[in-house]
Order: structure tokens, then sequence, then C-alpha cells
């Protein structure tokens, strides 16, 4: 957010403390050194001081900057999504550094296309929802307790697992054997193999649209910027 000509407000996703907004005093001045490490999607070091409630950057030195994000529309509505959600779910005071390692790898192969963008948002969307308290249980049926079958049902109420004999209520959505291993892979992986596996282009769609639906139905939040990445694709 610009303050005046020459200053900036800024929000940041930190290691120690969550989601903070800092001042960025004399960031938008052409001879800052703030310029580069304020921006958006940069991941930086920052010199933070706090004065009351108020945080203030003293110094900011870029580490990377996810300039590939905006090459693309699709991209770059994605990454603003990502960061809708750290906004969303980093709570303030909080150790952010699940947070920040999901969101700069999920840039990272956002941008260097080594994994499809429908892919890299559902494994965003359900590892955020797995870190902040909306943990879907994959392991079985939950009523019958059968691990697997042709077709499952998720429910997104809930977030369990059902067979085709224990279906019941609304909001159920059929999963195939690829798309419940790939939920199951994203709940339950170590965070080291989260990104190591792939499904077909169909299938990551599919596994998109749930991931997308659970987020929402668990939190009752609406977000513009998915919205506006929903306008592209």
């Amino acid at each position: 957010m610009n303050i005046g000509e020459k200053d900036t407000l800024i929000t940041l996703m930190t290691r120690d403390m969550g989601v903070i907004r800092a001042f960025a005093v004399g960031a938008k001045s052409i001879k800052s050194k703030k310029g580069a490490a304020t921006g958006l999607l940069a991941y930086s070091n920052f010199s933070i001081q706090k004065k009351g409630d108020t945080y203030k950057v003293t110094e900011a030195t870029p580490i990377k900057i996810f300039f590939g994000a905006g090459s693309d529309i699709v991209n770059l509505s994605l990454s603003q999504y990502f960061c809708e959600l750290c906004l969303v779910f980093g709570a303030n005071d909080t150790n952010g550094e699940e947070f920040l390692r999901l969101i700069l790898n999920s840039l990272e192969f956002l941008t260097t296309n080594k994994i499809s963008p429908s892919l890299i948002k559902a494994i965003t969307e359900f590892r955020i929802a797995v870190m902040s308290g909306y943990m879907p249980n994959l392991v079985a049926c939950d009523g019958c307790g059968k691990f697997e079958d042709g077709i499952m049902y998720f429910r997104l109420t809930d977030g369990t697992l059902l067979c085709e004999n224990c279906k019941s209520g609304e909001y159920c959505i059929a999963v195939d054997r690829t798309v419940l291993e790939a939920m199951r892979h994203i709940v339950y992986s170590e965070f080291k193999n989260l990104y190591s596996f792939k499904i077909p282009e169909n299938k990551a769609d599919m596994l998109s649209r749930i991931t997308e639906k659970y987020i929402i139905m668990q939190t009752e939040h609406s977000f513009k910027t998915l919205d506006f990445y929903n306008q592209f694709i």
C-alpha cells in the first residue's frame, strides 16, 4: 500500500512472527535499497524495529524475487492467491516457518514450470488446510473402515472419506484411486516429499477443484484472488 510519495506499508509473512505489516520509509524512491526487497513476491532479509504496535523496516535485502510469476497471467494470479492464503491463515505473533516454507516452494515450482499450476495449487491449498487445523481424515471410510474402492467419496463438510455403501448427506465428491492417492500424499507425506509426485493433467484439475471447494467450505471465506484466477482457467 502506497503511503504518500515515497513510503509504503507492506505485508510480510515472517518466519518468527507470522503475518505482520510494516512501514518501509522511502521504499518508493529510486535511490532506495529497499525497493526490490519490499516488492510483491520478494523473498528478503529484513531488519525490523518495533515501536508500540507499529513495525518499521530499517533494512531490507532481497534474497530472491519471483519475476517468473509476472510473465504469465495465470501464474501471477495464482501467486497472489497464495499470498492471500498466507494472509488469511498465517496468524499474527505465531511461528510462520511452515507457511513460509510452503509458499516459497510453491512459488519456486510455479515459476520454473516443473509442476503444473493446478497441481501446485492443490498441494498448497490442502497442505495449508492441514497446517491450519482443517486436516481431513483420509485413512479409510469413516463408516465401515474400508481403505480403498474403485470410487470413494470425499465429504467437504468434515473432511472424511466414505465408500459407496456408506455415502450419505450432501457435499460428497467422487474421487478415483489416482486422485485419492494424491490427496493422501499431500496430507500425510513429509514435507521433503510433498512435491515429489505426478498425476495426469485432468486428474490434477479434478484435485484442484476438490481442494478449492474444501478450503472454502471449511473456512467460509471468499478469496478474491481465487475468483480472479478462475477467470483464466
